[in-house]
Order: structure tokens, then sequence, then C-alpha cells
């Protein structure tokens, strides 16, 4: 089997050595080629080129969720046909690596490529649906290019929080729970639509839902970890249905505290619930606007600030080995 091995050097918990005995262990039982990410953007280019090569049959992501998000971008640069398109395997390399977990791989790098090479030999294989996010027509966001998430996406208060990690990584500091704890701190104290929201979702053939103050768009559960603890936002969420959504119509203090402890005690069967909740499972299209700018996210990724995002839930969209 002819496979490209994309590897991040800067992902969190690799390094050259382990990359090296990640390489000699494919190499032994693939056709391999690896290359190395210069660039953010560059995984996504390398995958692309591969999908379009018709030869390659396997695309390795060795690095975080990130990573990941970029070479199936890549992949499904030309939209999805499974039949057609290499198959994705994940090597997790990431702080986090949401994506591989949620598939049941360890979150080891020396144990996912055992996992990994023993899924090649048995054939072992799934497709998953992924999600996709683009801009709406007929609002200032209508030409921003549509883009693929693998497990999750956010809008206003989870993704200023992601933001305000990523400018402290920029400055040195290591991602862990705590640093993601002082900067939901910061968010709250900071978020002055805490009350009344100003986003809107709306569907076809439904009545809008108003006022929401965050929205969280799932495509699997756990919809994170902190450390080994699953969250679960959105615990029917699944790679076998299209999109749940997690939404707060208000976050006072003592709202935000007992959403908080929810989340935190969350399990497959439970998460977060109330008066001030919207949920949604298995969503196949749906819109959300906001009356201002707010922070946007898509696995993990800090994307900037929009108005309006179009999401589509898409059954079936790639093949994983696992």
């Amino acid at each position: 089997m002819r496979a490209l091995l994309v590897v991040n050097p800067s992902a969190t918990t690799t390094s050259a050595r382990t990359r090296d005995v990640l390489v000699h262990a494919l190499a032994s039982d693939l056709k391999l080629e690896v290359a190395t990410t210069e660039y953010r953007g560059h995984a996504r280019d390398l995958a692309r080129r591969a999908a379009e090569s018709g030869t390659t049959e396997l695309v390795v992501a060795l690095g975080g969720d990130g990573t990941v998000n970029e070479v199936v971008n890549g992949l499904l640069h030309e939209g999805p046909d499974p039949e057609r398109l290499p198959r994705l395997a994940v090597v997790p390399g990431g702080s986090t690596n949401v994506f591989a977990r949620a598939l049941g791989l360890p979150n080891d790098v020396v144990e996912a490529t055992g996992a990994l090479l023993d899924a090649l030999r048995d054939g072992s294989e799934r497709t998953v649906g992924l999600g996709l996010a683009g801009g709406t027509p007929g609002t200032e966001d209508e030409g921003v290019p549509e883009r693929w998430f693998t497990f999750c996406a956010g809008f206003g208060f989870d993704a200023g929080v992601i933001g305000r990690v990523e400018q402290q990584r920029e400055r040195g500091k290591r991602s862990t729970p705590a640093l993601y704890a002082r900067q939901v701190m910061r968010q709250f104290v900071g978020e002055t639509h805490r009350r009344r929201g100003t986003i809107t979702l709306e569907r076809p053939d439904e009545e809008p839902l108003e006022n929401l103050v965050m929205s969280i768009i799932c495509n699997t559960a756990p919809w994170t970890y902190l450390n080994n603890r699953p969250v679960y936002a959105s615990p029917q969420a699944s790679f076998d249905t299209a999109l749940d959504v997690l939404g707060f119509t208000r976050l006072s203090t003592t709202a935000a505290g007992r959403y908080a402890t929810q989340l935190l005690m969350s399990t497959p069967e439970r998460g977060p619930r109330g008066k001030h909740t919207v949920s949604l499972h298995d969503q196949t299209r749906f819109t959300l606007h906001s009356q201002v700018p707010l922070p946007f996210q898509m696995d993990g990724d800090h994307l900037g600030v929009r108005t309006s995002v179009t999401f589509t839930g898409v059954r079936r969209a790639l093949r994983v080995i696992v």
C-alpha cells in the first residue's frame, strides 16, 4: 500500500526519536513517503496533492487536532468520495487529540502506531461523518470558503477562550488544563453578552431559536478532554449521525457555574441541562447569525470573528483506519 505520512514537527507530545520509530515501523508495512510540514496549511496542501495523485491509498497524520483538520480539508478539497479518496489514519501527537481518542485510539504515539499497524493488517476501517462550515449567502461572510471539521466547532464564548489560549501559546505558554481554566475566567469576565445573547439559530422549516449567548457544534462525543477526563457537551453526538448543537441563552455567574459543573460531571448518558440550555441532535443543516461579530473556532483552531456561519452535517464523508 502506498502511503503518505504527514508529520508536524511542532506537535506537542512527539520528539524526533518517536517520529523515527514511527517512520521505521510504518515503512516495514507500507510504501511510505514522509513529508514534514513547514508552514500553516502545509498539511492541507500535502494531503490535497496525495488525493489528486490517484496513487496514494493512505494518508497518515502525525500531530494534533489542527494537523488532522488540515489533512482532512486537503483530502476533501473536491468534496467527499469515500470510495475514491485515500483513507485517513491518525497518530496522536498533540496536547488533546480529541479526534483520535473519539475514534478509540490510544493517546500514546507508540501504542497508537501499534494499533494502526494491527488495523492495517486486519483491514479494519470505518466511514465517518464530518461537519462542514462556510459563509452564509446574503451576509458579509458570504465569501468565506467552506471548511471541514472532524469533532467540533464553536461560535461565541468557547471560541473566545481558544483564541486567548492561542495567544498565550504564541508567548511560549504550554497548553495545559490550568491555562484553559485561566482563560475561561478571563473570557467570562470580559464577556459583554452573557445575559442576553446575540445569536439566532435558523433551520429549514423550523422556528428560529433566538438569544443564544454561545453555541457548541459537535460531530462526536466527547467534546473535549481535560487530561484523561472526557467532557460531553452533546452526549448523543456521533460520527454516524449529522451534527449536534448545545447552546445557552444565559450565562450569569450562577448559571455559568452550574453549567461548568455539569460539563465537568458529564457522562455518555447525560450532558448539560436546564431552562437556559438548547440541545439539538442530528441536525443536517442550520445557520447561526449574530447581531455582533463573535469569535469562531473549528477543531480547536481559532478562525477570527464572524457574524454568520452555515453548518452542514455530512454522513459517510471519509474512510478512517481504526
